[in-house]
């Protein structure tokens, strides 16, 4: 199992999957909240550790990118919260969750859709009037 991930490192990580590759001073002016360059700079290197970023050398500043994509750490944190809320069942977690908020129509229709097993493909498709 791998080490679950910071506030912090998840928001590095957000802002990474956003926009990269990026310098640290730009990582840190995107943060939703303040943190210090010190701080930050921690995180990436933790980051880096777990195997989670990258950074390439230009000039003298070190860039930063993700090295994973975002459903992977999506689907992580999801199935280590269904173990500590449903006792490990993603689908009960999942289904919790609809419950617990309130969706617009149109949330509504993209649910029905996944579950539906529709490919992101019939909905472009759908959308432009050449589906479904």
């Amino acid at each position: 199992m791998t080490e679950p991930l910071s506030d912090s490192e998840l928001e590095a990580m957000r802002i990474l999957w956003e926009e990269s590759p990026l310098k640290p001073g730009q990582i840190q002016e995107r943060f939703a909240w303040e943190i210090d360059n010190g701080t930050l700079r921690s995180t990436l290197a933790v980051l880096m550790t777990k195997g989670k970023v990258t950074r390439t050398k230009e000039g003298k500043a070190f860039l930063y990118a993700p090295a994973v994509e975002r459903p992977s750490v999506l689907k992580s944190l999801a199935e280590r919260l269904s173990r500590i809320l449903t006792g490990g069942s993603t689908s009960d977690f999942v289904m919790e969750l609809v419950r617990s908020e309130q969706f617009t129509p149109e949330q509504i229709q993209e649910l029905q859709r996944i579950a539906a097993g529709e490919s992101d493909a019939t909905k472009g498709s759908e959308k432009r009037g050449n589906g479904k």
